[in-house]
């Protein structure tokens, strides 16, 4: 009698992020696995996704959440890391040793985790450092659990933090003057050559525990530039010097990149140590995978960001943004700025379209240069400022960065909420609405301290000239995306 085989049970962490989502997407498509999922905020998944995996909300640091999400498991996937909070390496520390326990108690066969290239050295960073370490806690009990740890150094791809900003400097400076550190030898890989390994990873036939380097061709920094600068068809000129700090060269990037200051300085600390392979086993144990040479990666990836094909960006990680009641904030707002204007002869779906429209290149609707100015003081301040724009500028999906908003959820022709990660004395957060037959734009602010109330009464003029403008343009806007009835 023919028997099914039984499907590989599988537990992804990190499925919002820019790793996950694009390892989600290709794990859904095999009909040979049972896909769970592990997560935050389950809403961040979109609706398709939950009725085709099970969601678990939670994260490695509710353990009742985590003990649920690996039972029964064959294969957990670990791609989690908290780069840009101000204790990352404890995050690290404790999320790493959780999992193992929790995969250890469960049962689970083995653990995937992607990390970084690099060796422990004086001058390795803490970044790295605990890249290293989030490996060796995963690693730390061998013969109870396989564990396959790949380190790869810098991914490119649409949407990367690593292709991001060598895109934008490309783009926006024909002279660079540079750091020392565009010198230091990497080993870049494209991001689909990433996923194929982490996917092949699963597969029962690699056993035991083992460390798996990957990259294609050995470049510097600054080759990799000259490089993308050929297959974007401009010529740019590099001048390294050796007196830029990492505190001058984090706010370049900053004020040039999409990448804000503290992603931005705990990137370039590690540009100092070389980001190689060490080992031949990602050939051995995957030969059926060749990484694409450089170029042909940054061209894929330009490719993706023209047709408006970026699947996920560096940014779409959540963070902090989900350990915040959004819905009770918003009720608790001290300060309330509330236009609304009737539908008219607009409907709904279109004046929908026209909300998602708002930000990126397509701009604020209503004065675009004072936008700019609060981006540019942003960055000062080592926010993001407006460099962020938008992965899509077709759709908004929850999780998305704006600018310097993040969607934290978005209805179907009823609702846009953005929660501001700007710099700023207080939490803010921007909704549109169409309640009925009214559009209702509010900006809710909770003020921090003095200061905070003294910022919001400084901007009421500024906020009654940009709100009001802003509703009408988006009202006005939707008349290009009504649908058009064909003619008799």
């Amino acid at each position: 009698m023919k028997t099914d085989t039984p499907k590989q049970r599988i537990l992804l962490t990190g499925a919002t992020g820019y790793i996950g989502r694009r390892l989600k997407r290709l794990l859904l498509e095999d009909p040979n696995v049972s896909l769970r999922l592990l997560v935050r905020n389950p809403d961040a998944l979109g609706s398709a996704v939950r009725a085709r995996a099970e969601v678990i909300q939670g994260s490695t640091f509710t353990p009742e959440a985590l003990a649920q999400a690996m039972e029964g498991i064959d294969v957990a996937y670990y791609l989690i890391h908290s780069l840009g909070s101000g204790d990352f390496a404890e995050k690290d520390r404790t999320s790493a040793v959780n999992f193992r326990d929790a995969a250890l108690r469960a049962g689970v066969k083995k653990i995937v985790y992607l990390g970084g290239l690099g060796v422990k050295t004086a001058g390795t960073s803490e970044h790295l450092l605990s890249r290293i370490e989030t490996g060796e806690l995963l690693s730390a009990r061998p013969g109870k659990i396989d564990v396959l740890w790949f380190r790869a150094g810098v991914i490119i791809g649409s949407g990367s933090a690593s292709f991001e900003i060598i895109r934008n400097l490309i783009q926006k400076l024909p002279v660079m003057i540079t750091p020392k550190w565009v010198s230091t030898r990497a080993q870049p890989i494209g991001v689909n050559d990433v996923i194929a390994y982490l996917d092949a990873a699963r597969s029962p036939a690699i056993t035991g525990s083992l460390r798996v380097d990957i990259g294609a061709e050995v470049l510097s920094y600054g080759e990799m530039m000259r490089q993308c600068a050929g297959v974007m068809g401009l010529k740019r000129l590099i001048l390294p010097v050796p007196f830029l700090s990492v505190t001058l060269s984090s706010y370049w990037l900053n004020l040039f990149t999409p990448v804000p200051y503290g992603v931005a300085r705990s990137l370039i600390e590690g540009l100092g140590s070389e980001v190689v392979v060490q080992n031949d086993n990602a050939a051995r144990l995957f030969p059926a995978i060749r990484p694409a040479p450089f170029k042909s990666a940054v061209a894929g990836a330009l490719k993706e960001a023209e047709e408006n094909q970026v699947l996920s960006r560096w940014s779409d990680r959540g963070g902090d943004v989900w350990e915040t009641d959004h819905g009770r904030s918003i009720a608790d707002a001290v300060f309330v700025d509330r236009k609304t204007l009737p539908l008219g002869n607009r409907t709904a779906p279109a004046l929908f379209k026209s909300v998602c429209a708002i930000g990126g290149q397509n701009g604020w609707f209503a004065y675009d240069p004072l936008w700019r100015v609060r981006g540019f003081f942003d960055n000062l301040a080592g926010g993001a400022g407006l460099n962020r724009g938008r992965r899509s500028q077709n759709e908004l999906r929850i999780g998305d960065s704006l600018d310097f908003w993040k969607v934290v959820d978005v209805v179907p022709d009823e609702r846009l909420l953005l929660f501001a990660q700007m710099k700023l004395p207080g939490k803010a957060w921007l909704e549109f609405r169409i309640d009925g037959d009214r559009l209702v734009q509010s900006a809710y602010f909770i003020p921090k301290g003095v200061w905070g109330r003294l910022y919001w009464y400084l901007l009421i003029p500024l906020h009654f000239l940009v709100f009001r403008d802003m509703i009408r343009s988006v009202h006005n806007r939707a008349e290009r995306f009504e649908d058009v009835q064909p003619q008799a």
